[in-house]
């Protein structure tokens, strides 16, 4: 064959060998970010039927408000130290997704464990919380707000404790010395998850502690009066 023939010859791309594997784990990662947003919109509408009960149940007369001078909810330092918890958590989450994306393995492994550890204190925090309602006779079933709070409280634990079940699954690969480029998806999706988790408690936590006035303006504003 003529070397004119040959320069006109298909040349081969060494690239290719990559090309379909590069495609899968593209489509795995955006398969599974879509995984999640579908989830946290499940998520979200759970919550929005629970805090719509919330402000209805708090428009009957037997309710009675944590937020009393003698309630629980009177003195609120305990749930802004979970709040500092947890916001610190999100942003060691946020460190190590940043990390990941670099490439920096040793740091994403330091900044994951941290998040980690501060969600896992936060709900330490939590269950402190409860133990101290529980000591002061504020019981689930004793009054319709008791048992607002810790239905809401205990379904945002339960939802961190899942988050950290992944949490826990993607460190020991980062322990195992995986490469931290496999596993930035993973990280990123631990990050966006505690985000969420985040802004949830946070709208969690007004709502709680507002007063008896607050829930009659956000009922009259909403219909539901």
């Amino acid at each position: 064959m003529t070397p004119s023939l040959l320069r006109n010859q298909p040349q081969p791309n060494p690239g290719n060998a990559w090309q379909t594997p590069s495609v899968s784990g593209v489509d795995r990662a955006h398969a599974a970010k879509l995984g999640l947003r579908l989830f946290l919109a499940v998520v979200s509408s759970l919550f929005l039927l629970f805090l719509v009960a919330f402000i209805l149940r708090s428009q009957i007369p037997d309710w009675q408000p944590l937020t009393e001078p003698m309630a629980p909810l009177a003195q609120t330092g305990s749930l802004w130290l979970n709040s500092l918890f947890l916001i610190a958590a999100s942003i060691g989450l946020q460190w190590a997704r940043v990390a990941a994306r670099r490439g920096h393995g040793k740091t994403t492994a330091v900044a994951f464990i941290l998040g980690g550890a501060l969600a896992i204190a936060f709900l330490a925090g939590q269950f402190w919380v409860w133990q101290q309602f529980a000591a002061q006779g504020y019981l689930l079933a004793s009054n319709p707000a008791n048992s607002f709070f810790y239905l809401l409280t205990g379904l945002h634990a339960l939802h961190l404790l899942g988050g950290l079940i992944a949490w826990a699954r993607t460190l020991s690969k980062l322990l195992l010395r995986e490469p931290v480029q496999s596993l930035s998806t993973s990280v990123e999706l631990c990050a966006i998850y505690w985000h969420y988790l985040l802004a949830l408690w946070l709208l969690l936590f007004a709502l709680l502690t507002s007063t008896p006035q607050t829930y009659e303006a956000i009922a009259a504003f909403c219909g539901l009066r």
